[in-house]
């Protein structure tokens, strides 16, 4: 098994206030969460996660906005922090604090709204930053392909760094495939919401592209 743990850095531009505050925001929403009985959590979840019947009825739209802060336990939340940590911060160096906050935002609620578009039906809450998270990672691989990713083989208890290229192409080819044969299957039935990954990463990868060109994230420096 192998997971991300680093990545070449950006020297220079905007401090990552945006991306750790986004961090902070959710574990202390978490906190919040593991502090309630059960019942009151699953009406939390009710509540504030996005239900895509109800998202196209008009109703709770908000949700497509509060869902990406709630997180169904320890290694779903751990699992986004990781990777919001490790993308996001070299993304608000070029672009800024600002465009940053509006850029995760929006990606969670189209990734989010991807997902209401693929599971119509559905009355199950979908919960997670993953969303957003995959929207940041698809800038990333525009803004920033000659990038390396620092991997933990755990096996071997060892670091490599890899293309940001290879790590991100194998990781959303893995979402596609999953996200294909999900298709027709209830989304409560596979637990995960292969479809707002896709979604958001396509955002990420357009917005990226803008990002590119606009603001010349290859004039800077990365170092390890």
């Amino acid at each position: 098994m192998i997971f991300p743990i680093g990545d070449d850095q950006v020297k220079g531009g905007a401090r990552p206030v945006v991306s750790y505050t986004l961090i902070l925001l959710n574990f202390l929403v978490f906190f919040f969460q593991i502090s309630l009985t059960p019942d009151q959590l699953q009406q939390l979840v009710f509540e504030y996660g996005t239900t895509p019947n109800a998202i196209l009825q008009g109703q709770d739209l908000m949700t497509l906005f509060t869902s990406m802060f709630l997180h169904g336990g320890w290694m779903h939340l751990l699992g986004n922090m990781l990777f919001l940590w490790i993308f996001a911060d070299n993304i608000e160096a070029v672009v800024g604090s600002g465009l940053f906050l509006l850029f995760y935002l929006a990606g969670g609620m189209v990734a989010s709204g991807v997902h209401v578009l693929v599971n119509p039906g559905s009355t199950v809450p979908s919960i997670g930053a993953s969303g957003a998270i995959s929207a940041v990672m698809g800038a990333y691989l525009v803004m920033f392909p000659v990038s390396r990713i620092k991997v933990l083989i755990l096996i071997f208890f060892r670091s490599i760094y890899i293309p940001a290229m290879v790590f991100l192409g194998f990781w959303i080819i893995q979402q596609l495939v999953s996200g294909y044969y999900s298709m027709g299957v209830a989304a409560e039935e596979t637990g995960v919401a292969w479809w707002a990954h896709i979604g958001g990463f396509a955002f990420g990868l357009l917005c990226g592209w803008y990002f590119r060109k606009r603001y010349r994230s290859d004039r800077y420096v990365l170092r390890a």
